[in-house]
């Protein structure tokens, strides 16, 4: 399969500050690629630079076949991290205009805003100024007007930011609407059980340089298991004092701990059988949100490392 995106050794700086370090990516055809990493990472400004918005300083970004994104933007829906609609027209009008401005036939323009909003939950909202919407109803109407067009490669900013439980359910099937289609989709997000949920493929990215890239499960598996789940009648408090664990959520006949480094999952399940009837002993992998908070975590020590030697350049956004 072709590479919709193809992002090789980009630098950003301002000043002295390296706001992404030397970042390569690959983003396949038809899939869902999530850009993951805290605030300051560099993630906004390596979107701004595949749509073109800033210059790399050095590097090359190459889309939908080696073209730049000025050269394709009609084939390409965007939504920047700054939301901005037209508040005193009407969603319809706006959505019109939209529409028309990226070349949407204006025989189709009718049904396809009617089905759009019907996808979102907003056919009520049609004839409603954008002034009298939510903020999270807005950013469904933005959303809506980065694909109206039907474009090929789609680049979402933060698309679930501000938004409740059940919009949030709404957009993620919107843009799993867009992957059935057969367009490619990128987004950056901070709700990490999303991403694990929705992506293809994930980059996690901390200071402007990637730390992990691979599906969900492939950057998970980088990890060993060390998350161990115990669930049973007696005291679950005094093994994991027994043997050592660090974090640990106990509830009832439910617990949860992390291993202790170098121990032996079947010594801990010796120890518990010594004062807990057992009914369930599951060793895990850590989730994505443990990934990250493990890698960003490292990352951010080897920051504060170098910064303590003379000389030394800190890299961030």
């Amino acid at each position: 399969m072709s590479d919709a995106v193809v992002i090789s050794n980009v630098v950003k700086r301002y000043g002295s500050i390296a706001a992404v370090a030397g970042l390569s990516l690959r983003v396949p055809t038809g899939c869902i690629y999530g850009l993951l990493g805290p605030n300051g990472a560099g993630k906004t400004t390596t979107i701004r630079m595949v749509m073109s918005i800033l210059v790399p300083d050095a590097g090359e970004i190459r889309l939908l076949g080696g073209h730049r994104a000025l050269e394709v933007k009609d084939r390409i829906g965007y939504l920047p991290e700054e939301r901005g609609l037209y508040r005193k027209m009407t969603v319809d009008a706006t959505l019109r205009y939209l529409a028309a401005l990226k070349g949407v036939p204006a025989g189709s323009i009718n049904e396809r805003i009617r089905a759009g909003l019907e996808r979102v939950g907003l056919s009520a909202w049609r004839r409603k100024r954008v002034e009298t919407l939510s903020k999270g109803m807005a950013q469904k109407v933005q959303i809506l007007s980065a694909v109206l067009h039907e474009p090929e490669l789609v680049i979402l900013d933060e698309p679930f930011s501000g938004l409740d439980p059940l919009n949030v359910e709404l957009v993620r099937e919107l843009i799993l609407s867009l992957r059935e289609r057969g367009a490619t989709v990128i987004l950056s997000t901070h709700q990490m059980e999303m991403a694990q949920r929705l992506c293809d493929r994930i980059v996690l990215i901390s200071r402007g340089r990637a730390l992990a890239e691979g599906t969900p499960g492939e950057v998970r598996s980088q990890f060993a298991a060390r998350t161990v789940v115990i669930e049973g009648e007696g005291d679950l408090r005094s093994v994991a004092a027994r043997v050592g664990a660090g974090r640990a959520v106990i509830a009832g006949s439910h617990a949860e701990f992390d291993l202790p480094e170098g121990a032996n999952p079947d010594d801990i399940l010796r120890t518990a059988m010594e004062t807990v009837r057992i009914s369930r002993f599951e060793v895990q992998r850590p989730d994505l949100q443990q990934v990250f908070v493990r890698l960003v975590g490292a990352d951010a020590a080897d920051d504060r490392a170098g910064s303590a030697t003379p000389g030394a350049e800190r890299a961030a956004v």
